[in-house]
């Protein structure tokens, strides 16, 4: 009987033991299951983000390379588009452009009254005052405007005196706006010459000039219009009356200005003008729409 008792305590022994082992393996069994449902889980989420991170980073890329193509040097094409920059357009249009600056005293209230009107405008840009004012120019690329090139020194004896010297102030002048608006990418592409790319005592250089600016895949625009407040228009009535006599009859029309310094009466008259403008149908365009990349 005793031995019985004995046996039977051994079994239940097996038994609770044999228990505790199936527990222990079922716990291990679910604990792994789970570790693996949260492995796969882990392992799915981490190519998701590959992969999330991959279509980011091609998108990045995408848009560098468009950036880059934005602003390589221009082909046949688009200089043919500027050589044809003053035809007859069935469509009117017009292209705001102002000289020398930016200026701390006349650019911001330009700036200011073409965000009013949603007016787009080209700034020709000198060096020096790049140097001086880098924060205009990058509030000026960054609410649209088209940023073009007037060289740095607008010394005639200087940037004249060899076609080297105008493709130095053109460069230099672009390398300076690159810095300042933050885009390493960006080329102006539009050169302006200080004075106008015919006549004068540097009329033979300038001719020159502008086919080594071609060869660069770089185009050079003057005016059609002009309000002469750089050339002895001093009041309100002067500019309006140069204005009026020089946009009239034409369907394209690119008008000079300046926002140097001195040219508050620009900014005075811009109203009139971009009414008139509003008025006779004409669409506001930037140099932007002549390359036609956008």
């Amino acid at each position: 009987m005793y031995d019985l008792i004995l046996r039977t305590k051994r079994l239940n022994k097996i038994k609770v033991a044999l228990a505790i082992l199936v527990c222990v393996l079922i716990v291990l069994i679910v604990f792994t299951s789970i570790r693996l449902v949260q492995m796969y889980k882990v392992s799915k989420n981490v190519h998701a983000y590959d992969l999330w991170i991959n279509e980011i980073n091609a998108e990045i890329s995408a848009r560098e390379e468009a950036e880059k193509a934005r602003f390589l040097p221009l082909n046949e094409q688009e200089l043919e588009n500027f050589s044809n920059i003053y035809k007859h357009q069935d469509n009117k249009r017009v292209f705001l452009t102002f000289d020398d600056g930016p200026s701390t005293s006349v650019t911001p209230y330009i700036l200011d009254l073409l965000s009013q009107q949603n007016v787009k405008a080209t700034f020709f840009v000198l060096g020096s005052k790049v140097e001086a004012n880098p924060d205009l120019v990058k509030r000026e690329y960054d609410e649209g405007h088209y940023i073009a090139n007037h060289g740095y020194s607008h010394k005639y004896s200087e940037m004249y005196s060899s076609t080297q010297n105008v493709l130095d102030e053109y460069n230099k002048t672009n390398d300076l706006i690159k810095n300042a608006i933050g885009n390493q990418n960006y080329n102006s592409l539009v050169f302006r010459f200080p004075g106008g790319s015919s006549g004068g005592p540097y009329n033979d250089l300038k001719q020159e000039a502008k086919e080594v600016l071609k060869q660069n895949g770089i185009a050079s625009v003057d005016w059609n219009a002009l309000t002469n407040d750089a050339a002895g228009a001093n009041t309100k009535e002067k500019i309006m009356e140069n204005f009026y006599n020089t946009v009239q009859n034409k369907t394209s029309i690119v008008i000079l200005m300046h926002d140097a310094p001195d040219k508050i009466l620009t900014y005075e008259c811009l109203p009139e003008i971009i009414q008139y403008f509003k008025d006779n149908g004409y669409e506001f365009k930037t140099m932007y729409d002549v390359i036609g990349r956008n």
